[in-house]
């Protein structure tokens, strides 16, 4: 687990494994083709734990620097000062304890970046189940080593957790033999590691392979005959380790589980609708997994002969009114995929319920990465850049579909999008509404009132196919970013607000409308923060659905009712974007004379029995601005004006900049008691 790697330069890598690649092929000419099912030369495969099994401690480090503000590069310099009789070295042999590892930890990283460091903030997530969980490549690939007959072990440099237990998030089920450094007082490249690791599984070096993600390890496991391979990613070096055994390692699914108990399907009715559809006669039954992300509609992985499919059903239950269209999805993914946008090809929609009992459609099944953490952890910052422009563009190709040549003009309504689709997620709201959430209901009332007057008509991507119509596309852009405004511990999907985005090589919210204008050739979009009012306002509907669902167990997602009790959190944010464009709205008007309207015309607009209050500005004579509607911060009087400054530089100052820490104490455990950063703020206020 030391974090060296972040110190060798990617030529460097490239070159060892290109050596390391050459030197397998020159002595293992054969290993090169499928030649045999765990019957080869190999009888065991050793495995690290960081950077291999789990995410290198060496990237952990890196972003969470980047997230933290800390020069780059702290960490690992500190790890690595005094070199096997630095501090790392000797907490990973059990020589020093936590408390003593992380004074020194402490002290090291300050002197290093000459700023502060929370070094227990650091070392809880390089300790938590957010961090520490196996890639399911590698799971995948254990289970297929094991099958096969052969041994499997796991060789880590790793340290007692402050609870006296040492640090292995592994299912120890999957290895026959686990050697961990703080129980044996010995680190790699030490070659009694490796020795030992041998002498328990009763194997030769020559019968062995040994994947670890750093140079010295790996020269130090060669040096005594063992087949190493060099492990970047782990998606690659379990291609290699494929190469060298001689037999496919990744047979499961990628994203998927056994199908939930309510989920459940007729598999002999569903297998008769396929061979019939197919024309296919399979002897082997038919395989069925459930896709573990996604809320609305459930998602299937079917396997039947050599066909792999996806099956798209509407959940059980009493459904709300146009929801839960699968007959929409199917009909637009197939017009999108004949007009060149990159969709999975469709293959039939099945209206009849009595097959598995709603209704439902095939696409093809289309491998893949999935990213479910925006800020694409692992990849380099150009990478990341690369990602998000070619999210825009494909955007931007939705669209510029030709409406008429797609055969999609009666796919919506042209014109008034937003209005009709405020009103729809009012009702859809209404109709699953449990309590009373004063947001929502300031947005249901703002948000008809402030719809921008000039909207394009192209088809939307609604939220990734279910809620497709014709509308405005500005509403898509907007929902594209809506992590860029959660925070990074979000519940249901990391989000971007606490992240140095810079740092990431990712655009902000800004950027990427900017970005958007650039490839569609529009001017610039000065209403934005509506669009993201909206935007949040809708999700925030839809997740009272969910949560609706959750309660008579119809939802399709196991976190279906902690997710629907995140209405209130969105629907906060949609208000914050309402205000903001009302200040923009305010700050655009022009600083003219205060509008004045005659004493008798404001009488005949107020409330009978109640008084009529007026301000003026100091300027104005005594009694001329009587009955004036005051529009800009010049028009209010010199003590009023002086609070007004006054405010706006507290809030530039202090709250806004503390907007994500305030969000982040929302969704937090401490949620319910008071947030010390608001306490702080009300020690501050200048009033």
């Amino acid at each position: 687990m030391c974090l060296r790697q972040l110190l060798q330069s990617s030529q460097l890598q490239r070159a060892w494994r290109a050596a390391f690649l050459k030197h397998v092929q020159g002595r293992h000419p054969g290993a090169w083709r499928w030649t045999h099912s765990g019957g080869g030369p190999y009888r065991a495969v050793i495995f690290d734990m960081g950077g291999v099994l789990l995410p290198s401690p060496g990237r952990v480090a890196a972003e969470w620097e980047v997230q933290n503000h800390i020069p780059s590069g702290t960490i690992v310099k500190a790890l690595i000062s005094g070199g096997e009789n630095g501090p790392w070295m000797k907490f990973m042999r059990a020589e020093i304890t936590t408390e003593d590892f992380l004074q020194e930890f402490g002290r090291l990283c300050p002197e290093i970046s000459k700023t502060s460091v929370p070094v227990d903030s650091f070392f809880s997530l390089l300790t938590s189940e957010r961090v520490a969980k196996q890639f399911p490549v590698m799971t995948e690939a254990i289970t297929q080593i094991r099958a096969k007959g052969l041994q499997t072990a796991v060789l880590s440099n790793n340290f007692y957790l402050p609870n006296g237990k040492s640090f292995l998030p592994l299912d120890r089920k999957q290895f026959d033999v686990v050697v961990e450094s703080c129980l044996e007082g010995v680190c790699k490249p030490d070659p009694r590691m490796y020795k030992l690791c041998l002498e328990r599984l009763g194997r030769q070096p020559s019968e062995s392979i040994f994947l670890d993600d750093l140079g010295p390890n790996l020269k130090a496991a060669a040096g005594l005959g063992i087949h190493t391979i060099k492990v970047d990613d782990p998606e690659t070096a379990v291609k290699e380790l494929e190469t060298l055994l001689g037999f496919p390692l990744r047979m499961a699914v990628p994203n998927t589980r056994p199908v939930r108990k309510t989920m459940e399907i007729p598999k002999d009715a569903l297998e008769k609708y396929l061979k019939d559809l197919l024309g296919i006669q399979p002897t082997g039954p038919l395989e069925l997994l459930q896709f573990d992300h996604g809320q609305s509609n459930p998602t299937y992985y079917v396997k039947l002969a050599n066909h792999q499919l996806v099956l798209r059903k509407k959940p059980p239950g009493t459904l709300l009114p146009s929801a839960h269209a699968v007959e929409r999805e199917f009909r637009i993914m197939k017009a999108l995929g004949n007009a060149g946008v990159p969709v999975p090809k469709v293959l039939d929609l099945c209206e009849d319920s009595s097959v598995v009992g709603t209704p439902f459609y095939l696409m093809e099944y289309c491998p893949g990465r999935i990213y479910k953490d925006p800020s694409l952890p692992g990849l380099e910052p150009s990478q990341r850049r690369a990602i998000y422009t070619a999210m825009n563009r494909v955007l931007c190709k939705i669209h510029s579909v030709d409406l008429k040549a797609a055969g999609l003009e009666d796919y919506g309504k042209h014109g008034d999008y937003l209005a009709r689709q405020v009103q729809t997620w009012i009702k859809q709201y209404r109709a699953s509404e449990t309590s009373t959430i004063p947001a929502m209901e300031r947005l249901i009332e703002w948000l008809p009132l402030h719809l921008p007057r000039q909207q394009r008509t192209t088809v939307v991507h609604g939220d990734f196919r279910e809620l497709s119509t014709l509308g405005d596309p500005l509403a898509d852009v907007a929902y594209n970013c809506l992590a860029h405004y959660l925070p990074s511990g979000f519940p249901i999907q990391p989000g971007l607000s606490d992240c140095d985005l810079t740092e990431l090589g990712i655009p902000t919210a800004e950027d990427y409308f900017r970005m958007y204008c650039l490839h569609m050739g529009i001017p610039p979009i000065e209403n934005w923060n509506f669009y993201m009012a909206f935007s949040f306002f809708r999700i925030a509907a839809i997740l009272q659905g969910v949560y609706k669902r959750s309660l008579t167990g119809q939802a399709s997602s196991a976190t279906a009712k902690q997710t629907g009790k995140l209405t209130e959190f969105m629907s906060n944010l949609a208000w914050d974007f309402a205000i903001k464009e009302g200040f923009q709205i305010f700050k655009e008007m022009p600083a003219t004379k205060p509008l004045m309207r005659s004493h008798h015309t404001w009488s005949l607009l107020r409330t009978p029995g109640t008084r009529s209050y007026v301000t003026s500005t100091d300027s104005s004579p005594a009694h001329a601005s009587k009955g004036a509607l005051i529009f800009s911060p010049e028009g209010l009087p010199h003590r009023v004006r002086e609070l007004y400054q006054k405010l706006k530089e507290f809030m530039e100052r202090h709250v806004y900049p503390a907007e994500p820490e305030l969000q982040r104490h929302q969704v937090s455990a401490e949620r319910w008691t008071p947030s010390p950063l608001v306490e702080d703020l009300k020690v501050k206020q200048p009033f």
